[in-house]
Protein backbone atom coordinates (compact mmCIF):
# COMPACT_ATOMS: atom_id res chain seq x y z
CA UNK A 1 0.00 0.00 0.00
CA UNK A 2 -0.38 1.93 -2.39
CA UNK A 3 -0.70 -0.19 -5.25
CA UNK A 4 1.47 1.34 -7.73
CA UNK A 5 0.65 2.62 -10.67
CA UNK A 6 -0.57 0.22 -13.70
CA UNK A 7 -0.16 -2.86 -11.27
CA UNK A 8 -4.05 -3.65 -11.48
CA UNK A 9 -5.01 -5.87 -14.57
CA UNK A 10 -8.55 -4.37 -16.10
CA UNK A 11 -11.48 -4.79 -15.27
CA UNK A 12 -10.12 -4.80 -11.71
CA UNK A 13 -9.37 -0.81 -11.56
CA UNK A 14 -12.39 0.30 -13.06
CA UNK A 15 -14.48 -1.28 -10.62
CA UNK A 16 -12.48 0.09 -7.59
CA UNK A 17 -12.96 3.71 -9.48
CA UNK A 18 -16.68 3.03 -9.80
CA UNK A 19 -17.41 2.08 -6.21
CA UNK A 20 -15.18 5.41 -4.56
CA UNK A 21 -16.58 7.94 -7.21
CA UNK A 22 -19.84 7.65 -5.57
CA UNK A 23 -18.43 8.39 -1.95
CA UNK A 24 -15.81 10.95 -2.85
CA UNK A 25 -18.33 12.99 -4.47
CA UNK A 26 -20.86 13.03 -1.84
CA UNK A 27 -18.02 13.91 0.48
CA UNK A 28 -17.62 17.19 -1.78
CA UNK A 29 -21.14 18.01 -1.39
CA UNK A 30 -20.53 17.11 2.42
CA UNK A 31 -17.60 19.65 2.67
CA UNK A 32 -19.22 22.34 0.57
CA UNK A 33 -22.35 22.31 2.78
CA UNK A 34 -20.11 22.46 6.18
CA UNK A 35 -18.25 24.67 4.99
CA UNK A 36 -21.02 27.27 3.85
CA UNK A 37 -22.92 26.21 7.61
CA UNK A 38 -19.76 26.27 9.92
CA UNK A 39 -16.70 27.69 8.26
CA UNK A 40 -14.85 27.15 12.05
CA UNK A 41 -13.91 23.77 10.87
CA UNK A 42 -12.55 25.12 8.06
CA UNK A 43 -8.57 24.82 10.55
CA UNK A 44 -9.25 21.16 11.93
CA UNK A 45 -10.07 19.97 8.31
CA UNK A 46 -6.36 21.39 7.23
CA UNK A 47 -5.45 19.85 10.14
CA UNK A 48 -6.90 16.78 9.11
CA UNK A 49 -5.78 16.72 5.39
CA UNK A 50 -2.14 17.62 6.72
CA UNK A 51 -2.04 14.78 8.91
CA UNK A 52 -3.50 12.36 6.45
CA UNK A 53 -0.69 13.52 4.13
CA UNK A 54 2.56 13.15 6.79
CA UNK A 55 1.88 9.76 8.09
CA UNK A 56 0.70 8.37 5.13
CA UNK A 57 4.18 9.47 3.26
CA UNK A 58 6.26 7.69 5.90
CA UNK A 59 6.92 4.68 3.96
CA UNK A 60 8.71 1.79 5.94
CA UNK A 61 10.18 -1.11 4.20
CA UNK A 62 8.36 -4.69 4.96
CA UNK A 63 9.06 -8.26 3.23
CA UNK A 64 9.21 -9.46 -0.11
CA UNK A 65 10.08 -5.82 -1.38
CA UNK A 66 6.70 -4.13 0.23
CA UNK A 67 6.19 -1.51 2.37
CA UNK A 68 4.39 -0.46 4.79
CA UNK A 69 2.94 3.11 6.23
CA UNK A 70 0.32 4.53 8.39
CA UNK A 71 -2.79 6.07 6.94
CA UNK A 72 -3.49 9.04 9.27
CA UNK A 73 -7.20 8.91 8.25
CA UNK A 74 -8.49 7.54 11.60
CA UNK A 75 -7.95 11.32 12.75
CA UNK A 76 -10.45 12.91 9.71
CA UNK A 77 -12.62 10.17 10.18
CA UNK A 78 -13.38 10.73 13.95
CA UNK A 79 -14.11 14.33 13.38
CA UNK A 80 -15.13 14.98 10.01
CA UNK A 81 -16.79 11.17 9.63
CA UNK A 82 -16.10 8.88 6.11
CA UNK A 83 -17.55 10.67 3.58
CA UNK A 84 -15.56 14.01 3.74
CA UNK A 85 -12.01 12.04 4.95
CA UNK A 86 -12.66 9.77 1.25
CA UNK A 87 -11.65 13.68 -0.01
CA UNK A 88 -8.82 14.38 2.52
CA UNK A 89 -7.84 11.10 1.28
CA UNK A 90 -8.17 11.66 -3.03
CA UNK A 91 -6.13 15.04 -2.28
CA UNK A 92 -3.25 13.49 -0.37
CA UNK A 93 -3.14 10.63 -3.18
CA UNK A 94 -2.84 12.56 -6.09
CA UNK A 95 -0.56 14.12 -4.97
CA UNK A 96 1.55 11.27 -3.98
CA UNK A 97 1.12 9.75 -7.21
CA UNK A 98 2.12 12.58 -8.80
CA UNK A 99 4.97 13.82 -7.35
CA UNK A 100 5.93 11.18 -4.93
CA UNK A 101 6.07 8.75 -7.34
CA UNK A 102 3.52 7.00 -4.30
CA UNK A 103 0.64 4.95 -5.41
CA UNK A 104 -0.65 5.60 -9.31
CA UNK A 105 -3.42 7.18 -11.23
CA UNK A 106 -4.95 4.17 -12.43
CA UNK A 107 -5.23 2.89 -9.07
CA UNK A 108 -5.88 5.64 -7.15
CA UNK A 109 -9.75 4.67 -7.51
CA UNK A 110 -8.23 1.08 -5.29
CA UNK A 111 -6.19 2.90 -3.27
CA UNK A 112 -9.08 5.44 -2.10
CA UNK A 113 -11.46 3.30 -1.43
CA UNK A 114 -8.63 1.48 0.99
CA UNK A 115 -7.43 4.19 2.55
CA UNK A 116 -9.84 6.95 2.13
CA UNK A 117 -13.38 4.70 2.50
CA UNK A 118 -12.90 1.59 3.84
CA UNK A 119 -10.50 2.91 6.92
CA UNK A 120 -12.22 5.64 8.07
CA UNK A 121 -15.91 3.77 8.02
CA UNK A 122 -14.57 1.49 9.93
CA UNK A 123 -12.66 4.03 12.00
CA UNK A 124 -15.97 5.93 12.15
CA UNK A 125 -18.02 3.25 13.42
CA UNK A 126 -15.70 1.88 15.97
CA UNK A 127 -15.14 5.26 17.55
CA UNK A 128 -18.83 5.99 17.60
CA UNK A 129 -19.67 2.54 19.34
CA UNK A 130 -16.64 3.20 21.80
CA UNK A 131 -17.79 6.44 22.84
CA UNK A 132 -21.59 5.21 23.17
CA UNK A 133 -20.30 2.52 25.19
CA UNK A 134 -18.46 4.80 28.14
CA UNK A 135 -15.20 4.02 26.62
CA UNK A 136 -12.68 6.56 27.68
CA UNK A 137 -12.54 9.30 25.15
CA UNK A 138 -8.86 8.63 24.10
CA UNK A 139 -8.95 5.07 24.10
CA UNK A 140 -11.82 5.34 21.60
CA UNK A 141 -9.50 7.41 19.55
CA UNK A 142 -6.34 4.88 19.96
CA UNK A 143 -9.22 1.98 18.81
CA UNK A 144 -10.35 3.93 15.99
CA UNK A 145 -6.94 4.99 14.30
CA UNK A 146 -5.77 1.77 14.55
CA UNK A 147 -8.74 -0.24 13.67
CA UNK A 148 -8.97 1.93 10.69
CA UNK A 149 -5.10 1.09 9.47
CA UNK A 150 -5.74 -2.58 9.72
CA UNK A 151 -9.13 -2.15 7.64
CA UNK A 152 -7.39 0.04 5.06
CA UNK A 153 -4.50 -3.13 4.49
CA UNK A 154 -6.61 -5.69 4.75
CA UNK A 155 -9.03 -4.56 2.03
CA UNK A 156 -5.50 -3.67 0.31
CA UNK A 157 -5.15 -7.16 0.35
CA UNK A 158 -7.97 -8.13 -0.87
CA UNK A 159 -8.24 -5.66 -3.97
CA UNK A 160 -4.77 -7.81 -4.44
CA UNK A 161 -6.19 -11.03 -3.91
CA UNK A 162 -8.99 -10.61 -6.12
CA UNK A 163 -6.83 -9.36 -8.98
CA UNK A 164 -4.36 -11.97 -8.75
CA UNK A 165 -5.96 -15.12 -7.59
CA UNK A 166 -3.48 -17.90 -6.59
CA UNK A 167 -3.36 -21.33 -8.66
CA UNK A 168 -4.30 -23.19 -5.83
CA UNK A 169 -6.74 -21.81 -3.26
CA UNK A 170 -7.61 -19.50 -5.63
CA UNK A 171 -8.36 -15.17 -4.03
CA UNK A 172 -8.83 -16.85 -0.46
CA UNK A 173 -5.51 -17.79 -0.37
CA UNK A 174 -3.80 -14.93 -2.48
CA UNK A 175 -5.56 -13.15 0.39
CA UNK A 176 -4.11 -14.78 3.23
CA UNK A 177 -0.44 -13.98 1.43
CA UNK A 178 -1.11 -10.65 0.75
CA UNK A 179 -2.23 -10.18 4.25
CA UNK A 180 0.49 -11.86 6.26
CA UNK A 181 3.18 -9.64 3.85
CA UNK A 182 1.36 -6.36 5.47
CA UNK A 183 0.92 -8.32 9.04
CA UNK A 184 4.61 -8.45 9.58
CA UNK A 185 5.09 -4.67 9.98
CA UNK A 186 1.22 -3.19 9.58
CA UNK A 187 0.12 -4.42 12.91
CA UNK A 188 2.41 -2.52 15.31
CA UNK A 189 2.81 0.45 13.17
CA UNK A 190 -1.06 0.42 13.44
CA UNK A 191 -0.69 0.60 17.14
CA UNK A 192 1.77 3.32 17.22
CA UNK A 193 0.05 5.23 14.95
CA UNK A 194 -3.36 5.01 17.50
CA UNK A 195 -1.28 6.10 19.97
CA UNK A 196 0.05 9.40 17.82
CA UNK A 197 -3.81 9.95 16.42
CA UNK A 198 -4.73 9.73 20.60
CA UNK A 199 -1.73 12.55 21.26
CA UNK A 200 -3.11 14.97 18.61
CA UNK A 201 -6.31 14.47 19.57
CA UNK A 202 -5.83 15.62 22.91
CA UNK A 203 -3.95 18.57 21.69
CA UNK A 204 -6.58 19.21 19.69
CA UNK A 205 -9.43 19.01 22.67
CA UNK A 206 -6.95 21.28 24.69
CA UNK A 207 -7.14 24.16 21.73
CA UNK A 208 -11.02 23.67 20.50
CA UNK A 209 -12.93 21.82 22.19
CA UNK A 210 -15.78 24.26 21.77
CA UNK A 211 -15.73 23.64 17.73
CA UNK A 212 -15.77 19.69 18.46
CA UNK A 213 -18.99 19.90 20.50
CA UNK A 214 -20.85 21.68 18.43
CA UNK A 215 -19.92 19.05 15.80
CA UNK A 216 -21.24 16.25 18.12
CA UNK A 217 -17.58 14.99 18.00
CA UNK A 218 -16.96 15.07 21.99
CA UNK A 219 -20.00 15.78 24.70
CA UNK A 220 -19.66 18.43 26.94
CA UNK A 221 -19.77 16.16 29.80
CA UNK A 222 -16.96 14.62 28.62
CA UNK A 223 -14.87 17.56 27.89
CA UNK A 224 -15.62 18.80 31.05
CA UNK A 225 -14.68 15.44 33.02
CA UNK A 226 -11.31 16.11 30.71
CA UNK A 227 -10.43 19.27 32.21
CA UNK A 228 -11.43 18.58 35.83
CA UNK A 229 -9.12 15.53 35.37
CA UNK A 230 -6.31 17.79 33.76
CA UNK A 231 -6.70 20.56 36.68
Amino acid sequence: MHIMEGFLPHPWWEIWFALSLPVVAYGVHRINRMIKDNRETLPLLAVAGAFVFVLSSLKLPSVTGSCSHPTGTGMGSIIFGPWITSVLAVIVLVYQAVFLAHGGLTTLGANVFSMGIAGPMVGYLVYRAAMRSGLHLFLAVFLAATLADWATYLVTALQLALAFPAASGGAYASFEAFAAVFAITQVPLAAVEGAVTALMFKYIVELRSDVLVRMNVVSAKAVAVLKEAAA
